[in-house]
């Protein structure tokens, strides 16, 4: 990912980890890359390579250990927390607690950052929460209770919810891990269409490796000893998939541009 006016969010030399009393568990250090306003992008890697990590860290849901995050040119360090809410919002993996709110409700919750101390809501909240609910097509199920809708619904819902607190970044982690291939196949399309219409950045880590290939704009590759950025062409020219899983049961390939089964081993 190269560095230009366009970069929205960027790091120096960031170790992201935990602090565990006196010592320090570092996931991954030296992390340099930078990411351009109105794309979609995708953190992978294998299971504990530090994917979630890295986006907390991304939106300060946690600090990093060393190195330097940029928004807009201006060091993370800097913006308030309001400033902060208005800029990114975030999506969790973790399941939604059950509960009695319908999806206008939970989606209006987006709006917390604009809303004064009473909550009420004005005129633009509405009209952001109402653009939220029409760019996920979920107009037939504004008045449904959250506790009605499938897994695949409310991750929507969730998305909506991200979109009504109209940030410029959405940071989405494994905004599929409970869906089915159809499921996941919309959600990408969804976040997709919604860089190319909102112009807002859009980070996700995800599992779905070979959907990532095809339909995102760039890609940050965690593997064991380096950290790869860049386009799905660029990152194949750097050999960044070869190495990515310890097995012989997969392997990528370039003419496809995807894992596949390796079918020696069966």
């Amino acid at each position: 990912m190269t560095k230009n006016k366009n970069n929205i969010l960027s790091t120096e030399n960031l170790a992201i980890g935990y602090a565990q009393k006196k010592q320090q568990k570092v996931i991954a250090s030296g992390i340099n890359f930078a990411i351009k306003k109105g794309t979609l992008n995708a953190v992978i890697g294998k299971n504990g390579i530090g994917k979630s990590t890295l986006l907390r860290t991304l939106s300060k849901v946690q600090k990093p250990l060393e190195g330097t995050l940029f928004i807009n040119k201006k060091n993370s360090n800097a913006y308030q927390h309001l400033e902060l809410a208005k800029t990114i919002s975030l999506v969790l993996t973790e399941r939604v607690p059950e509960s009695q709110l319908t999806v206008f409700e939970l989606i209006a919750l987006g709006r917390q950052p604009y809303t004064n101390w009473i909550d009420s809501l004005s005129k633009k909240d509405l009209q952001k929460i109402q653009w939220a609910i029409t760019a996920t097509n979920l107009e037939t199920l504004q008045n449904n209770r959250c506790s009605e809708l499938s897994d695949g619904q409310m991750q929507r819902v969730l998305i909506a919810r991200a979109l009504s607190q109209d940030t410029e970044i959405i940071v989405l982690d494994e905004p599929t891990a409970h869906l089915d291939m159809h499921q996941t196949i919309t959600i990408f399309e969804l976040l997709k269409q919604l860089t190319k219409t909102t112009k807002k950045t859009i980070i996700i880590s995800t599992h779905e490796i070979n959907l990532a290939t095809k339909m995102c704009d760039e890609l940050i590759v965690l593997s064991e000893n380096k950290i790869y950025t860049g386009t799905t062409a660029a990152l194949i020219q750097q050999n960044a998939f070869e190495n990515l899983f310890a097995s012989k049961i997969v392997k990528f390939d370039r003419a496809l541009q995807q894992f596949v089964i390796h079918s020696q081993t069966f």
